[in-house]
This record gives structure tokens, sequence and C-alpha cells, in this order.
């Protein structure tokens, strides 16, 4: 019998083609993020609406512009004391529970508001409800969803998702001001709860709450990761973190920063700087748009302050955030007017750059200092953000009815972006623990 040499054999066989090179898939977690983003829109609607209503129920109310700024404060208030709350009952009912019945929280609340006749009623729906369900789609949202489904990139997803609070000022803003000019503030205020209704459907069926969900390792892991059980007692989990934090010298300085943050942006521009520039003859519609303009540029402002935060030490960049924002404040009341100019112009551009630059380094350094309790802990500072944000909706329209003008609050607010600015140099870096050597 002949035999084939193995040589032979093997050069008879047929050669076998190798696998076509499979596509690599676009991760799911970019999906949430999309969703997420979208979310945020939807519900940023109704952060559009507060300084547009100053006027509006002054003139048919007869009510002080303290009297609805006091609510503008309760609605800024709960929007961050109830963050920390919603980041741990999210850990223990899920992402999109919490997220679905807070944006319905929001669309009654603002719904409601069409049959008010008394200030406390005002207080209780734009400053209870619409606070506590705004409160929950707060910034800590977006920081539970970045923990979660990411381990690189985090940085630019988190400028990402806080940029979407901005799209949404961008994309309602001027139809707002366009409904409550022709048609007053009640359709207005319909908008605004039909637009963060329509969102919750689609939260239900969409958001995932974690990768391990769908059988995924986050972006950018290695391995894959389990997903946790739920975590009972969530009140009593929020406040053992805040405890502990308290205690931290760092804590009680980014609570520190981001309340002056709060008070600058949210707090000062975004509630005043419309009746303040009406009060120098420009037309509620065409001041609306330069705050709308702010949206633009706070998206690019954002999205580069998260890039940034994943290459550049995240201290130094706060310090300059805030140095700039002060500086344009103190001029700022040189530049109102009954027309748009080009100063005016380059001030709305270089403030919404800065707007919530700061958001994605603060969210990195709460991430640095505090590991797993992150997001709640940034769920507090972010209390602290709209704590500051309140005050200054609240003393602002008051500096108005005593003064009869904003100058003193924009100087003020310039001079607290300042001392934010050192109080973020003066933040410590976590010292890394050293690994003991093998014997």
């Amino acid at each position: 019998m002949t035999q084939t040499s193995p040589a032979a054999a093997s050069s008879a066989a047929p050669v076998q083609a190798a696998p076509p090179a499979r596509r690599r898939r676009v991760h799911r977690a970019w999906f949430v993020a999309a969703v997420t983003f979208v979310t945020i829109i939807g519900a940023a609607a109704f952060r559009s609406l507060p300084g547009l209503l100053i006027d509006p129920l002054h003139q048919e109310f007869g009510w002080s512009r303290g009297t609805i700024g006091a609510a503008v404060s309760i609605n800024l208030a709960l929007y961050g004391l109830t963050a920390p709350f919603a980041a741990a009952l999210m850990d223990r009912f899920g992402i999109r529970r919490v997220v679905a019945v807070a944006l319905v929280v929001i669309a009654a609340g603002s719904g409601l508001t069409v049959w008010m006749t008394a200030a406390w009623q005002l207080w209780l729906c734009w400053g209870l409800l619409v606070g506590l369900g705004s409160g929950s789609m707060a910034l800590a949202f977006a920081a539970t969803v970045t923990n979660r489904w990411f381990t690189e990139r985090r940085g630019l997803v988190s400028g990402i998702l806080t940029a979407a609070s901005a799209s949404g000022q961008l994309i309602f803003l001027p139809l707002l001001s366009w409904v409550v000019e022709h048609h007053g503030w009640r359709p207005a205020a319909v908008t605004v709860s039909l637009a963060a209704l329509a969102v919750a459907p689609f939260v239900w069926i969409l958001l995932r709450d974690h990768p391990a969900d769908i059988g995924a390792a986050p972006y950018g892991a290695r391995e894959f990761i389990p997903k946790p059980p739920p975590v009972s007692g969530a009140a009593r989990r929020t406040l053992t973190v805040l405890s502990a934090s308290v205690r931290t010298g760092t804590f009680w300085l980014l609570a520190g920063t981001f309340a002056i943050c709060g008070a600058s942006t949210n707090g000062l521009i975004q509630t005043h700087f419309v009746p303040a520039e009406h009060d120098h003859g420009m037309p509620v519609t065409t001041a609306a748009s330069l705050l709308a303009v702010i949206g633009v540029f706070d998206v690019v402002g954002t999205i580069a302050s998260g890039w940034f935060t994943d290459r550049f030490e995240p201290r130094r960049l706060l310090a300059v955030y805030y140095a700039l924002r002060g500086l344009s404040l103190l001029f700022l009341p040189m530049l109102l007017g009954p027309a748009v100019h080009p100063p005016m112009l380059f001030f709305i551009v270089f403030y919404g750059l800065d707007w919530v630059a700061t958001v994605p380094p603060t969210l990195a350094l709460c991430r640095e200092q505090f590991g797993e309790d992150s997001a709640i802990v940034f769920g507090w500072v972010l209390a602290s953000h709209q704590i500051g944000a309140a005050l200054v909706a609240y003393l602002g329209g008051l500096a108005r009815d005593v003064f009869g003008s904003y100058d003193l609050v924009w100087y003020a607010s310039g001079t607290l972006c300042a001392a934010a600015a050192l109080m973020a140099l003066v933040i410590r870096r976590r010292p890394v623990v050293p690994v003991p050597a093998a014997a």
C-alpha cells in the first residue's frame, strides 16, 4: 500500500480561508448615553421658563419680583436637595423607574400652574412639585449613568450629558419666549408640561439600569461587572454618605465653589438676565434669544471641558473657569442696553463657553476623592449649587425691588467667582497609597 508522506498530505489538504474580521459594534453604553441626553433635554424645558414668567406674573397678579423669585428659589433649592436622595433611590429601584416618575411629577407641577390664583399655589406647583421632579433629573442622574456604563471617557461623557441641559434651553427658550409674548404664560406652562410628559415613555422603553442587564461590560472595562443587588435604605445611605463626607475639607471646598457656580448661572443669569435687559429697553424675545445663544456655546464649552478633564488637572481647570466667569460679570453692567452690540455678543459667547464647564472637573474630583459613593456625594455638592442659585434668584429680585437695578448683584457675583477660583486651588489631590513591597 502506497503511503502518502505527511508533507504531501499537508499540501493536498484544502486551504481553509481565515474567518472574516468581525465589525466592531458600537457599545451599548453610547446608546444609553444618547437616551439620557434626550431625556435631560426634554426635562430641561421647564428650566427655560422662570426668567420669562417674572414680568407676566407681576403684571397679571401684582406679585412682587421678590415673591415670584421665592418660588424660583424653592424650585432651585429642591432641585439640589433632592438629587442625592434620587441617586440613592436609583441604586434601590433602578434608574428608569426614578426618572420616569420624576418626568410625570414635572409635567403635573407645570400643568397645574395654569389654574393658580395665589402666590402660595405658585410656590406649591412650580416650587415644590417641579423642584422635586427636576431634582430627580439633576446631574446626579448623569453621574449615575456615567459611573455605571463607562470606565473610560468619563470626562467626555459627563460633559456631553451636562450639555444636554443647555441644549434643552436652546431648543425651548426661543419657542417659550414667543409663546409668552404672543399667547401669554399659560400656554408656555402647558408646553413645558407636555414636553416633560412626552419623554417618559422613551425612558421606560429604552433606558437600562446597568450593563449587566444586557450581559455587557461597561465601556472600557476589561472584564464583566455583575450588577450589584438593590441597596435598601436609600435615605439612610444618603445621610450616612453625607455624614462621612462633611468631615473632609475637600467636600466643603467643592460645595462652596459649586454654590457660587449655581449663584452665578441658574440663580443670576438664567433667572434675571431677561428682565434686566428688559429694564434697559430690550424686547423680551431678543433677550431670550441671547440667553439661548448662551445655550449654544454652553454645549461646546461643556463638551470641551469634559475632554480637558480627561487630560488636565481638574483643580486648575476650575480655577480658570471661575476666574474668567467673575471677570466677565464685572463688565456686564456696562454692556446692558436696548440693542444687541458686539461687546454684548462677546459676553454671551464667553459666558456660554463657561456656563457649566465646571461640572466635569467637579464630578472628576468627587470621583477621585469619594470613590463608589461619588454619585451621592456629587448629589450633595449639587445641592449646594442649587442653594446658591436659590439665594441669588431671591436676592436678585429683592435687590431689583429695593435698588431699582441689578448692578449690585452683578458685582457681588463677580467677586464671589474670584473667591471660588481661589477655593478650587486649595483642594488637595488625594494621596496615592504606595503598594507595600513583597517580603
